[in-house]
């Protein structure tokens, strides 16, 4: 709620609260014709209407109206003494003009930082603590000493030893899959790898592809594969050379 946009309908005066004081500190208006509970009863109004209380707009309006009291009681009653530490009329006068003066000063300057906070609202920065804030002495709580000696012990104590042999690998033997591959040749001509290597592990797979190069680098067998990941077929060496033979002569 901005205070010098309150609108206010008086005997006197019509208009903004803010055309008013600039009026008076024209002396163009007379503080004596203008009825100060009227503007305190438009203020509340308008704090009812907005349905919330705005404290900052209440200690603003305040500070005003205050000294446009205290402005009119002095030209009201001149004659009456005052004490010391009161100021006369014109003093008072000045005070508020002052006051006038700080305050729209304050007003621009808030606009002026309202301006550049939506000219800097896409960028982002680190807040930190105030470098002349006090520091907060950390108190502490009551301790045991049993708890606290319970605690270093604890920490004291060695952990156990990690076992890491669940996640060990154990390859089993090239050389126990080369003897069950030349097992399974002497019986057959030929065998599908993949019917070997069912129900083993990836490991032990893996093992006995290696053992089907190693017979196969050792001339010991062929291998055929129709197409990619197609079943490869294993044969005993020179088994494919004796039927291309045998088919050449019954040709």
């Amino acid at each position: 709620m901005i205070v010098r946009e309150l609108e206010l309908d008086l005997d006197a005066f019509e208009g903004p609260f803010d055309l008013l004081l600039t009026l008076v500190l024209r002396e163009e208006l007379e503080l004596a014709e203008v009825d100060v509970s009227e503007i305190v009863l438009a203020f509340c109004d308008r704090l009812e209407e907005r349905g919330r209380l705005d404290l900052d707009a209440c200690g603003e309006f305040l500070v005003l109206v205050a000294a446009l009291l205290e402005l009119k009681a002095r030209g009201l009653f001149p004659e009456e003494e005052l004490e010391l530490s009161e100021l006369e009329p014109e003093e008072a006068a000045e005070e508020l003009a002052r006051r006038l003066a700080d305050y729209r000063r304050m007003k621009e300057a808030a606009a002026w930082l309202s301006e550049r906070l939506e000219g800097q609202a896409g960028r982002f920065f680190r807040t930190g603590p105030a470098p002349l804030a006090p520091r907060v002495e950390r108190q502490l709580a009551p301790q045991e000493p049993e708890r606290l000696g319970a605690a270093l012990r604890l920490l004291a104590t060695e952990p156990p030893s990690l076992s890491l042999g669940h996640m060990a690998l154990r390859f089993p033997p090239v050389s126990q899959f080369l003897e069950r591959f030349r097992a399974v040749l002497r019986r057959r001509r030929r065998f599908d790898f993949e019917s070997e290597v069912v129900g083993l592990s990836r490991v032990e797979a893996a093992v006995a592809f290696l053992a089907m190069l190693e017979l196969r680098k050792a001339g010991e067998v062929s291998l055929e594969q129709a197409g990619s990941f197609a079943p490869i077929r294993v044969a005993r060496a020179g088994v494919e050379r004796k039927e291309q033979e045998w088919i050449a002569r019954s040709a």
